[in-house]
């Protein structure tokens, strides 16, 4: 499984009045495994950046005269995240940009969903942690990810960010299955348990020591606030 965390820094909030992206950032994860393959592209957006967006990404129009255009490096983008599910917090604001620099080129080269299913880390956080806030930096605090070297936005280190909170958040138990039994779907795609014989040998069983027992309890305790609550 080929997962694509993507983060995009932009000259302002609405494609729809001409803003454009000037940094597109992208870990990948293959089997929820953080492989160290990336994408990272600074761009020129021909046009002025808010000041407003500044003083989020640090990013200023001096830095990017000499960065190629979306144009430039479309394909080499598209190729990267081609057949993979990408993981973005609040997607439609990102992929709204990027649909926005595919229907400028020159060459139609369709929308994002012709190439890559989308998972949005945003909607995940708020049906785990309903009426919470659900910030990056929420999640960060929530799942105990040090940030603290984020103090501006960026494409590239929030993608590693992201990365780091979605693994977290989704890191419960996968497989359901216990001991003497294993799970299969049925044709109408439930899960049915399958149990294995009765006339194996009995299964040994190992009990906690004190150190381990002890051990357990301390954690059960610092995860008291984070999750129990």
């Amino acid at each position: 499984m080929r997962q694509i965390v993507l983060d995009t820094e932009t000259t302002g909030l609405e494609p729809s009045e001409g803003h454009r992206i000037i940094e597109i950032g992208c870990v990948e994860l293959v089997n929820r495994k953080l492989t160290g393959n990336h994408y990272h592209q600074y761009l020129q957006p021909d046009r002025e950046i808010d000041q407003g967006a500044i003083e989020v990404h640090g990013i200023t129009n001096e830095f990017l005269q000499d960065k190629p255009r979306f144009e430039d490096v479309a394909s080499e983008f598209l190729a990267f995240i081609e057949g993979a599910e990408l993981i973005i917090h609040n997607a439609p604001f990102d992929i709204g940009f990027l649909d926005h620099e595919l229907n400028l080129l020159p060459t139609a080269k369709g929308t994002m969903s012709d190439y890559c299913l989308v998972l949005d880390t945003l909607v995940l956080a708020r049906q785990m942690h309903p009426g919470q806030r659900n910030s990056l930096d929420a999640l960060c605090k929530r799942y105990d990810i040090n940030n603290s070297h984020r103090e501006l936005h960026g494409a590239l280190l929030d993608s590693e960010i992201l990365a780091d909170v979605y693994l977290r958040m989704t890191g419960g138990q996968t497989n359901l299955t216990l001991g003497n039994q294993s799970a299969n779907k049925s044709a109408t795609g439930e899960t049915t348990v399958r149990r294995l014989s009765a006339n194996r040998a009995p299964l040994k069983v190992i009990k906690a020591d004190d150190k381990e027992l002890e051990a357990h309890k301390k954690k059960l305790e610092s995860l008291n606030e984070a999750i129990w609550q």
